[in-house]
Protein backbone atom coordinates (compact mmCIF):
# COMPACT_ATOMS: atom_id res chain seq x y z
CA UNK A 1 0.00 0.00 0.00
CA UNK A 2 2.76 2.53 0.85
CA UNK A 3 4.05 1.99 -2.74
CA UNK A 4 0.85 3.11 -4.29
CA UNK A 5 0.33 6.30 -2.42
CA UNK A 6 4.09 6.94 -2.70
CA UNK A 7 3.71 6.86 -6.84
CA UNK A 8 0.31 9.10 -6.37
CA UNK A 9 2.36 12.12 -4.90
CA UNK A 10 5.74 11.74 -7.16
CA UNK A 11 4.75 13.55 -10.14
CA UNK A 12 5.25 12.33 -13.75
CA UNK A 13 8.49 12.71 -15.17
CA UNK A 14 6.91 14.41 -18.15
CA UNK A 15 4.76 16.51 -16.39
CA UNK A 16 6.90 17.58 -13.89
CA UNK A 17 9.37 19.02 -16.97
CA UNK A 18 6.23 20.89 -18.72
CA UNK A 19 5.56 22.36 -15.78
CA UNK A 20 8.94 23.66 -15.34
CA UNK A 21 9.12 24.78 -18.64
CA UNK A 22 5.95 26.86 -18.28
CA UNK A 23 7.32 28.00 -15.31
CA UNK A 24 10.69 29.15 -17.06
CA UNK A 25 8.59 30.74 -19.67
CA UNK A 26 7.15 33.07 -17.45
CA UNK A 27 9.98 34.48 -16.42
CA UNK A 28 10.81 35.34 -19.77
CA UNK A 29 11.34 39.32 -20.76
CA UNK A 30 10.12 39.17 -24.53
CA UNK A 31 10.72 41.97 -26.78
CA UNK A 32 7.92 44.22 -28.02
CA UNK A 33 7.22 43.83 -31.59
CA UNK A 34 9.54 46.90 -32.23
CA UNK A 35 12.42 45.66 -30.89
CA UNK A 36 11.99 42.39 -32.60
CA UNK A 37 11.75 44.20 -35.91
CA UNK A 38 15.14 46.14 -34.93
CA UNK A 39 16.63 42.98 -34.31
CA UNK A 40 15.28 41.22 -37.63
CA UNK A 41 16.85 44.13 -39.43
CA UNK A 42 20.52 44.08 -37.68
CA UNK A 43 20.52 40.44 -38.40
CA UNK A 44 19.90 40.91 -42.27
CA UNK A 45 22.30 43.72 -42.43
CA UNK A 46 24.81 41.29 -40.97
CA UNK A 47 23.53 38.34 -42.94
CA UNK A 48 24.11 40.72 -46.32
CA UNK A 49 27.42 41.82 -45.11
CA UNK A 50 29.07 38.22 -44.24
CA UNK A 51 27.29 37.10 -47.57
CA UNK A 52 29.31 39.53 -49.48
CA UNK A 53 32.34 39.75 -47.76
CA UNK A 54 32.54 35.23 -47.81
CA UNK A 55 31.88 35.57 -51.27
CA UNK A 56 34.52 37.94 -52.57
CA UNK A 57 37.15 35.68 -50.48
CA UNK A 58 35.54 32.90 -52.35
CA UNK A 59 36.39 34.58 -55.83
CA UNK A 60 39.61 35.96 -54.38
CA UNK A 61 40.92 32.56 -53.55
CA UNK A 62 39.57 30.57 -56.42
CA UNK A 63 41.33 33.36 -59.01
CA UNK A 64 44.23 32.74 -57.14
CA UNK A 65 44.24 28.60 -57.53
CA UNK A 66 43.52 29.09 -61.22
CA UNK A 67 46.30 31.59 -61.05
CA UNK A 68 48.70 29.09 -59.32
CA UNK A 69 47.28 26.18 -61.14
CA UNK A 70 48.29 27.18 -64.72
Amino acid sequence: MADKDEKKQKPNVIQRYWRETIGELHKVTWPTPQEAWNMTKIVLVVLAGMSLFLGLLDYVFSWLVTRLVS
